[in-house]
């Protein structure tokens, strides 16, 4: 029960990643886009800027820091890799960004996340 409460709570957070990137001006283009060997959370747009989000949720805000690392950034730039070509058509820069939610904090928005 636990595993599907936590994937529960992590599909509410992409969510609401999502609305708050979008009263932000970002226009979400793709949700849980899955590929060989991970999974984007949310792919958005920007102007001329094509972000690759990873959302983490924890229950306390105090967890927030250690809820990223290089091994997870370093699968989400793979699997943007995969498909950034069918984001990115008109030459828009690319970037892996994450977002961070607790209950009673403001969505933390990490720009620009990873650089190998």
């Amino acid at each position: 029960m636990k595993r599907q409460q936590a994937e529960r709570k992590g599909r509410d957070a992409e969510y609401e990643a999502a609305d708050w990137l979008t009263g932000q001006g970002w226009e979400i283009l793709g949700r849980r886009v899955k590929v060989k060997g991970g999974e984007i959370d949310l792919i958005a747009r920007h102007e001329s800027l094509i972000a690759f989000v990873e959302v983490k949720w924890r229950a306390r805000a105090a967890d927030l820091d250690f809820a990223i690392d290089e091994y997870r950034l370093r699968r989400v730039a793979a699997a943007a890799e995969t498909v950034a070509h069918e984001y990115a058509l008109a030459g828009e820069d690319l970037r892996v960004d994450v977002i961070l939610l607790a209950p009673g904090t403001a969505p933390r928005h990490i720009v620009n996340a990873w650089q190998p």
